[in-house]
């Protein structure tokens, strides 16, 4: 469990399945993410146990973000392997906005990085090209831009062309220009 000002970070329990279900109908979720589409209510449940198993086996670390007892989003470490993973993160449409992203996003680089915590050399993040909200959120992180891959992202939606970035543990976690947003 991550606790930061606002928010509690915790792994996903069954109790979350409606507001996952809930927060996976959002077609914006749904364009620039892996959840399936349709987002049927047993997905809730498959990801749920799914996310038990990958901590289980140090293959995935997945928290949900609670604010106020609500559940306004995920985030977690994916591909753990070789000192290395990769932040994904999705909020729930009416969390959006508030600043709970980049706060969760924080405390879980902490961990990512820290020699005590996963312990990575790189944490890398990726998005669908597009998806400026996500690349903000990397941005303020402190994630360095690294380019675009050419149809490099599969998903159940197909082949899309993405944003990669990553964040050293010797980086300054401040915001560096990224060519792909203008402001």
């Amino acid at each position: 469990m991550l606790r930061t000002d606002r928010l509690v970070l915790s792994p996903p329990s069954p109790d979350d399945a409606e507001a996952i279900f809930a927060a996976c109908q959002d077609p914006v979720l749904q364009q620039y993410t892996t959840v399936p589409a349709p987002y049927e209510r047993h997905h809730a449940d498959d990801f749920i146990a799914k996310t038990q198993t990958w901590w289980d086996e140090g293959a995935e670390v997945t928290w949900a973000i609670r604010a106020d007892g609500l559940l306004v989003g995920m985030i977690g470490v994916h591909a753990l392997k070789d000192e290395e993973g990769e932040i994904g993160y999705w909020m729930a449409d009416a969390a959006r906005g508030q600043g709970y992203l980049v706060e969760a996003g924080r405390a879980v680089v902490d961990v990512a990085l820290d020699p005590q915590g996963l312990a990575l050399v790189r944490l890398g993040w990726r998005a669908i090209a597009g998806n400026i909200a996500s690349a903000r959120a990397a941005r303020a992180l402190g994630f360095r831009y690294e380019g675009l891959l050419r149809q490099g992202l599969h998903g159940p939606r197909g082949h899309h062309d993405g944003w990669i970035a990553a964040l050293l543990p010797t980086d300054v976690r401040m915001p560096q220009p990224w060519p792909v947003l203008a402001d």
